[in-house]
């Protein structure tokens, strides 16, 4: 760990050479209807994975040793490098350097982030491949259509000549590795643990992989990544659904249960369901319930778009009721002492007007879509002659069945932030399904798997962010804190942006609410700007020629992201207090000037610096 690092211009050759070696798409390929489709990871629901229950148990256990390494590597580690982390963690890789470790500012925001720069060339290298990452995920489609050509010109080829395998019928079909792989490249879900592999490249060059190692066994939490994988599992289960479904059935039902009325009552009702079910098991209930009851029905791309960027704003902000629900609000509310009750009076009722704004906007912009739509949904209903699938059959759940799954989903919210008793639960879980499996649909992994590898390569990454990010937010007015909030977000995780606020000391009321509302506000821009969206990407992609696209994903949600951002801006707050943190009473420090006071300062009165 001690070895020399290299230096600025050593970085720039590094890219160099990282350009001239890495194939990434710089022409687009003209769109062709596939003959034969690749088999989409996110199954379809008559097309779920059926995971034999011992397979799933060595699948979890496979999850709780991933989740206890950090304590079991404990007896072999060798000394934090930064003991204190610089007033922040302990850290036991060598970077990314701790933030208070830079020299001061002597200059500019340029000026800054050239010093950091050169003082550690890594952090370069770093947001290089993250932006790399970032730009992936926008040729996903290129990579999806280049899998179906191959795939074509294999199947053709497999016609031109005979069948070699016809003395073991039980054989696969040959697949092309072609399409596979670049089937594999076009997944939005798999792009950023791909770069994790260039990150290492570049931390072995720079640092050691004795650091690397460190970084990703030590340094990084994956409790977020763990936790949406077993909250997708149990609330995309059949009673699980069937609950919420009947549920937003009487809501639906003042419309007449049409398309329109279900689209506004998922929309509107399951985001606020997420401030108390937590966002991502709200994100994955709502998905599926587009999936079943609207997207079917073929809307135009405009309205899919609309409805993809409406759903991610409104779960963003729809689980600021409460000040556990919502990963950038659970990140602050400790530190910074607030309650739910302080939550609902500042961000909570203004999030549910806003919610309801966008959502109804919509509906009026879209009205004469939405009633072709309720025609098609008659139209589709009086020809149906065929009794349904089992995944979808209609016959009654027990209640004890449903109390039982809700007890589990309570548990893993209550124990979100201790893997070792979430995942146990969801052994117990696991054991129940089998039990009771005529009540069930089959248990699908493949999709809260690949969610959580999402998260994962994107914690490993954007842990090595800080050293940019901290600067821009410290040098933006509070007056301009909120807009700046939400622009970050559309680049990183806009849990790392408030974790970041929550770093400096002596920070006032209204730049707090500034920070915290322009994180939540932007977490629906883009896939990666807030944990549960790569649910809602993962079960609705199948609905998108070429997978979604991130330029159409941004522009249907920059209408609703204004409306909100509108909503908590002007909208007056309420006097609930911020409470003293734990640490800070047990301490005896005073936590903040501003905690114990009336907050009563709304963002339009915002004045001073940080």
């Amino acid at each position: 760990m001690g070895a020399q690092r290299p230096s600025l211009a050593s970085t720039l050759k590094f890219f160099a050479s990282l350009r001239s070696n890495l194939f990434f798409p710089s022409s687009s390929v003209q769109s062709e209807q596939s003959s034969s489709s690749v088999a989409c990871l996110c199954a379809a629901p008559r097309q779920v994975i059926f995971v034999p229950f011992r397979h799933s148990i060595l699948i979890v256990v496979a999850f709780l040793l991933f989740a206890l390494s950090n304590s079991v590597m404990g007896g072999s580690q060798s000394e934090p490098v930064s003991p204190d982390g610089g007033g922040v963690a302990v850290r036991h890789a060598a970077f990314p350097k701790p933030l208070k470790a830079y020299a001061p500012a002597t200059g500019g925001l340029l000026d800054t982030l050239r010093a950091r720069a050169v003082a550690d060339p890594f952090n370069l290298a770093a947001s290089g491949i993250f932006l790399l990452a970032i730009l992936h995920t926008f040729a996903c489609g290129f990579f999806t259509r280049l899998a179906h050509k191959f795939e074509r010109r294999h199947q053709a080829e497999l016609k031109s000549r005979e069948v070699l395998d016809e003395a073991w019928p039980e054989s696969m079909e040959e697949v092309s590795f072609l399409g596979t792989l670049f089937h594999f490249l076009g997944e939005v879900e798999v792009v950023f643990g791909l770069w994790v592999i260039v990150l290492a490249v570049a931390a072995t060059h720079y640092y050691s992989w004795l650091d690397f190692k460190h970084y990703l066994g030590d340094d990084c939490t994956f409790t977020e990544p763990l936790f949406v994988v077993v909250i997708m599992t149990i609330a995309a289960s059949r009673p699980v659904l069937r609950a919420a479904e009947q549920a937003l059935a009487r809501a639906a039902g003042l419309g007449r249960g049409s398309p329109a009325a279900w689209w506004l009552s998922v929309l509107i009702l399951a985001p606020v369901l997420g401030s108390f079910i937590t966002e991502p098991a709200a994100m994955t209930i709502a998905a599926l319930l587009l999936a079943k009851r609207f997207f079917p029905l073929k809307p135009s791309v405009t309205l899919a778009y609309a409805t993809l960027g409406l759903l991610f704003v409104n779960i963003s902000v729809g689980g600021t009721l409460t000040s556990f629900a919502a990963p950038p609000v659970l990140m602050v509310a400790g530190r910074w002492g607030w309650d739910t009750p302080y939550m609902m009076l500042h961000f909570g009722w203004k999030a549910v007007v806003g919610v309801g704004l966008s959502s109804l906007c919509y509906a009026l912009w879209f009205g004469k879509e939405l009633r072709r739509l309720g025609e098609t949904a008659k139209t589709v209903a009086d020809s149906a002659t065929s009794l349904p699938s089992w995944e979808e059959r209609e016959t009654s759940i027990p209640g004890w069945v449903t109390g039982v799954h809700l007890g589990f989903l309570a548990w893993t919210v209550y124990a979100a932030h201790y893997p070792v008793l979430f995942i146990g639960g969801f052994l117990f879980f696991v054991a129940f399904v089998t039990a009771t499996r005529h009540h069930q649909n089959a248990v699908s992994l493949r999709s809260p798997i690949l969610v959580g590898f999402f998260l994962a390569g994107l914690v490993i990454h954007g842990g090595c962010q800080a050293w940019w990010i901290e600067p821009v937010m410290m040098g933006l007015r509070e007056q301009a804190l909120m807009l700046g909030a939400t622009l970050l977000t559309a680049f990183n995780d806009n849990a790392a942006i408030t974790y970041l606020a929550a770093q400096v000391e002596g920070i006032s009321a209204s730049a707090k609410f500034a920070v915290v509302a322009g994180a939540v506000a932007g977490g629906g821009l883009t896939v990666i700007a807030n944990a549960p969206n790569p649910a809602g990407q993962c079960l609705l992609s199948r609905f998108f020629k070429f997978g979604i696209s991130p330029l159409g994903l941004a522009l249907g949600a920059i209408p609703p992201t204004i409306i909100v951002y509108l909503c908590l801006m002007l909208l007056p707050s309420g006097t609930a207090v911020e409470h003293p943190p734990a640490a800070a009473v047990e301490e005896g420090r005073s936590p903040n000037r501003t905690q114990g006071k009336a907050i009563s300062e709304s963002p339009s009165t915002m004045g001073g610096q940080w």
